[in-house]
């Protein structure tokens, strides 16, 4: 059987990690943006082997388990102990690793679903085991139940899927502006000086914005969460700063990733394709993914 699943990219704008011993309850609070593009896993689940195999691959690629450990785990959690047999599971993503986009979690929530579409179990099963993965592993704290919840995300209630609370805005014609310049470690940061200044502008965010739920809201306070915490510095806050002359609201840090979005409109595209054409950097202008993830069986040729 071949299964697959869809999980949005997702962009964290502002966040207040929330550390527990237990995995359920350890989270974030705070706001992001689901994308239209994201990850795509392909499950493949065969018998008839004499002995049991879990492989998993990016991109084409096989990994190794200590590449994949988040993946490795959910997988080795969900396909039943007397299963004899070959599963594979190959995830497609449309943005690069390690640039702030949720792909760990999107692999891990994706391989969850595909399996549980297979082997059995629920929605709520499947994304609390990715979530208890990605705390585990140190993958994330907050993205699969955003990623779960699907639009322009607000999380209120720290924890994972079943325990965490998530509420939604309302966002009109918006796009997404992405710019993707590089890496940051999501380990590190956290593991750093910086985590107090993250807690303290975001909880003052969080509360801003459940005063005032607006897209445009949102964006300011992302913006200065950005700049306040130290985060967003140097050449890419000169590159956000020129992207302001033409939006009309403030761009801001993919958190976290070196790197920037916006919410934009149709207006705006050509002079943002102009500015960013000029200084040569890469960028996507993306729909907002509306709804839950995706799971099916697969044929080849298409899905049924």
């Amino acid at each position: 059987m071949l299964v697959r699943a869809f999980v949005p990219a997702h962009i964290t704008a502002f966040f207040v990690p929330r550390f527990n011993d237990d995995p359920l309850r350890a989270g974030s609070l705070g706001a992001g943006i689901n994308l239209d593009k994201g990850t795509n896993i392909f499950a493949s689940i065969e018998t008839g082997t004499l002995e049991r195999h879990i492989h998993v691959a990016f991109n084409g690629e096989p990994v190794k388990r200590e590449e994949a450990v988040i993946s490795y785990s959910v997988a080795e959690r969900l396909v039943p102990e007397g299963f004899i047999g070959e599963v594979e599971v190959w995830q497609y993503f449309d943005f690069p690793n390690g640039y702030g986009f949720g792909n760990s979690a999107g692999g891990a929530l994706g391989t969850a679903l595909a399996l549980s579409y297979r082997f059995g179990g629920t929605w709520l099963r499947a994304a609390q085991t990715a979530h208890e993965a990605e705390v585990r592993h140190r993958g994330g704290l907050g993205d699969v139940i955003a990623q779960l919840a699907g639009g322009i995300e607000v999380r209120v209630k720290a924890g994972g899927p079943g325990i965490g609370v998530v509420d939604n805005l309302f966002f009109g014609d918006y796009k997404v502006l992405v710019v993707p310049l590089g890496k940051l470690s999501t380990r590190e940061v956290l593991d750093g000086d910086v985590v107090k200044a993250i807690e303290a502008e975001g909880s003052k965010a969080l509360e801003k914005l459940l005063a005032e739920p607006t897209p445009e809201r949102m964006m300011a306070l992302a913006r200065d969460f950005a700049e306040k915490t130290g985060l967003l510095n140097g050449e890419v806050l000169e590159l956000a700063r020129e992207l302001d002359k033409v939006i009309s609201t403030p761009s801001s840090m993919i958190m976290l990733g070196k790197g920037l979005f916006a919410l934009v409109r149709g207006e705006e595209v050509e002079s943002i394709k102009a500015i960013l054409a000029d200084l040569e950097v890469p960028y996507d202008i993306v729909e907002i993914y509306e709804g839950k993830p995706r799971v099916e069986r697969w044929f080849e040729g298409g899905s049924k």
